[in-house]
């Protein structure tokens, strides 16, 4: 099946779902002149004809589209749009009105009763939760950090969840380091001039007149001095009332380049906690209750199968149970060991001498005919820029190094690509069945060398 075949395949399967909740003539009109084009994340991009289209679907027809794309269950759950003639996404429905603190940013699926608990972060789920029940107390701020994909990001979320039900008196922001370094940078470039002197005051209302302040992803403050600052006058505001702040990382204060050391005495002031990867009990709790939660009948047998050489993270564990999900729905055929060997390519895990970046480059380059001065070069060709991507995930995924020391093997790149290069490869491992081979075969080359 050709990717742009599976495109069609995922969005027909939430293309009949909106057939039975909109109306007839929005449907023939909108829904039907819609095209899958791509996957960015866990977003499917539909191209339409005109701008004016693409306005009324984000503005009439979102709630239903994200409802039909949950309801088909197919690994993606949201959408993008772009105009006919333009490569530029016009619309994704994550871009709403930021004074919306909790509203469609939190994910309802992420609570304290659907993060399994294991040796490897009971600890820091007992640390969220005591946050969750008693925020500005004992625990602040609360600084969580661990590889990418452990349940970070789920556990900050389920303290949202936890206090919009428990506590709903208390004003709540939880937003990513990403959103605040670019929410801050707007209110800087608009109010030059002096047209709009009121923005950085409203950025400074917003962030500072809360009762708890949720961010995730700081490691993105490196080397971001002027961010930095803000968030220091933030944080001691925040501070001076009492006020709970819970951050995540995927490095411990001390290892975030450039990081003020004010900033970081603060962020090591409460209590530093960190999430290690799952072993092997944990992770077969884990896909058990994903598949709990999607309905689906998973055997014992399989969920050993998927849980055995799937890595250290849960991102990976779970991209592993959606594909052999969707290859069961697609075959229509039930979830057997032998089904998801097939949809996973792989075969029983065998010892192997220790893998080095170098021995993951050379393979990639060996299974693409690359050259390794062009994988690891600059150029963005789509023939490089994908193989450069799933060297970098299968880094990631089999070496225990930090995300630095990757970055720097494959060319000096900053950790931020490869995080976002192992979250595109992450994604593309759910729905594509040709960089699934692509990845399982590079993989079974490097470990039996």
């Amino acid at each position: 099946m050709s990717e742009n075949e599976q495109y069609e395949f995922l969005w027909g399967r939430v293309r009949e779902i909106l057939r039975n909740t909109i109306s007839p003539i929005t449907y023939k009109t909108y829904i039907e002149k819609l095209a899958p084009i791509d996957i960015d994340g866990t977003k499917l991009v539909l191209k339409t004809d005109t701008e004016l289209f693409a306005n009324f679907i984000s503005k009439s027809l979102t709630d239903k589209l994200k409802a039909a794309f949950r309801k088909a269950d197919t690994g993606l759950t949201d959408f993008a749009l772009v105009v006919e003639g333009s490569d530029d996404i016009v619309f994704t429905s994550e871009d709403e009105d930021a004074e919306d603190e909790l509203g469609s940013s939190l994910d309802p699926k992420y609570t304290f009763d659907s993060f399994v608990a294991g040796k490897s972060n009971e600890f820091v789920l007992a640390a969220a939760k005591a946050v969750a029940k008693n925020p500005g107390a004992d625990i602040n701020p609360l600084y969580i950090y661990g590889a990418s994909g452990l349940g970070k990001t789920h556990l900050l979320q389920s303290i949202a969840n936890y206090l919009s039900l428990h506590k709903p008196g208390l004003r709540v922001l939880y937003t990513t380091c990403e959103k605040f370094i670019n929410e801050l940078i707007d209110s800087i470039y608009l109010n030059r001039g002096g047209n709009n002197r009121d923005l950085q005051a409203r950025f400074r209302s917003r962030y500072r007149n809360v009762d708890v302040l949720l961010i995730d992803d700081v490691q993105f403050l490196a080397k971001k001095q002027a961010v930095q600052e803000e968030l220091f006058h933030t944080f001691n505001a925040l501070q001076a009332e009492n006020k709970q702040i819970v951050l995540t990382s995927d490095v411990p204060p001390k290892e975030i380049a450039t990081l003020e050391e004010r900033l970081r005495t603060r962020f090591e002031g409460g209590l530093i906690a960190d999430i290690q990867p799952p072993d092997t009990e944990t992770k077969i709790a884990i896909l058990k209750q994903k598949a709990f939660e999607r309905k689906v009948i998973l055997p014992a047998d399989v969920a050993e199968f998927l849980a055995r050489d799937s890595g250290t993270d849960v991102r990976t564990l779970e991209g592993r149970l959606t594909k052999v999900i969707f290859a069961s729905k697609l075959h229509e055929k039930p979830i057997t060991t032998e089904l998801a060997a097939a949809a996973l390519n792989e075969a029983v895990s065998e010892e192997h001498e220790a893998v080095t970046a170098d021995k993951i480059i050379s393979s990639v380059c060996t299974f693409y005919k690359l050259d390794k001065e062009k994988l690891l070069g600059k150029s963005k060709k789509k023939e490089l820029v994908q193989p450069r991507q799933i060297c970098a995930y299968l880094m990631c995924e089999i070496l225990n190094i930090p995300l630095v020391s990757i970055g720097k093997a494959m060319g000096d790149r900053d950790h931020t690509t490869i995080i976002h290069s192992r979250e595109k490869v992450t994604n593309l491992l759910k729905i594509n069945d040709r960089v699934a081979k692509d990845v399982e075969d590079i993989r079974n080359i490097i470990l039996k060398q």
